[in-house]
């Protein structure tokens, strides 16, 4: 049986079970992109919600007390510990780090900078399990390079249907998500927002968010484009301003995790993060596991990109 039928197949064999998953009511908002929308006194037309909708304000576990603190432990590798079948660490007392590879969930804007600082928010979102679950099975398939896996998350964030992308990138997803996932991320979408009057009537952040994804739709599904030219599309090179609703975090903060342990995030850039770990003696957090699927490093300055962490080790090619 080739590829294509093979993905042909999957996806018919839940094609009905998705036809109640369709179209959300017009006045539904998704995410920042309506938010925005909605200051700007744009009405918004009949679309699904954004696959990734975490932003600054999910963010609500940064801890300004912790500022400078450095827990007076050895740091320990993180890898160190138990792992889970998610790819997770069972955590135990003590003062860890993992450098992993990282994920961006932002298209169209900067990568991390210098005194930027980072928060923990959970992935929200109309895509956020599809998500996850690329990132987390993705510890279960060593052989599927990193350059693949942003790609796919790539082509979410842009509303790119997966049947349309290469050879590599369907085998990929077929192996890192469900049948049903495949099936709900082939679904047809609208981008009229990407172009004409209603998008000239959007905050200029929204517009090249708009832009960018609408572009790198095009380029996953034009044979020959490599992963370089999506990069410059999706990451922006040159000095970052300060985006809109932004606020001011210091490199480092510490995120107190509603599992009951701290974590804060040190990009080296948007593809690997170094992760630090800290678990009082007295914390409710032991015990508990760290999933990096589900760490979203957010960054205070909203011009830069949402980071979302992985079980996998980075190392420098």
């Amino acid at each position: 049986m080739t590829l294509r039928k093979l993905w042909i197949k999957i996806l018919a064999s839940v094609s009905v079970s998705m036809l109640a998953w369709g179209a959300v009511p017009a006045d539904a908002q998704f995410g920042m992109l309506g938010d925005l929308a909605k200051r700007a006194g744009v009405s918004m037309p009949s679309l699904r919600k954004a696959p990734i909708t975490t932003s600054l304000a999910d963010a609500a576990w940064g801890d300004p007390s912790q500022d400078g603190f450095v827990p007076p432990l050895p740091k320990r590798n993180l890898a160190e510990l138990q792992r889970t079948p998610n790819g997770g660490f069972v955590l135990q007392p003590g003062y860890y780090s993992f450098h992993d590879q990282s994920y961006c969930l932002h298209a169209g804007t900067h990568g991390p900078g210098n005194g930027d600082g980072y928060l923990y928010a959970p992935p929200l979102g109309a895509a956020k399990d599809a998500v996850i679950a690329i990132v987390r099975n993705s510890v279960q398939h060593p052989e599927i390079e990193q350059h693949t896996i942003q790609t796919l998350l790539w082509a979410i964030l842009s509303r790119a249907k997966l049947e349309d992308l290469s050879d590599e990138n369907r085998v990929a997803a077929a192996k890192l998500l469900s049948a049903r996932q495949l099936a709900g991320l082939n679904r047809s979408v609208v981008d009229m927002l990407s172009a004409g009057p209603i998008a000239n009537n959007l905050p200029a952040e929204v517009r090249a968010a708009l832009r960018a994804e609408a572009d790198l739709r095009q380029m996953l599904v034009t044979p020959g484009t490599s992963y370089g030219e999506l990069e410059r599309v999706a990451v922006l090179a040159g000095m970052a301003p300060v985006g809109a609703g932004s606020e001011a975090v210091p490199t480092g903060r510490w995120s107190e995790h509603p599992d009951g342990y701290w974590v804060r995030y040190l990009p080296g850039s948007y593809t690997n993060t170094v992760v630090e770990i800290w678990v009082p003696d007295d914390a409710p957090g032991i015990g508990a596991e760290f999933d990096p699927a589900t760490h979203i490093a957010v960054p205070g300055n909203t011009a830069r990109q949402r980071l979302i962490q992985s079980g996998r080790a980075y190392r420098q090619s």
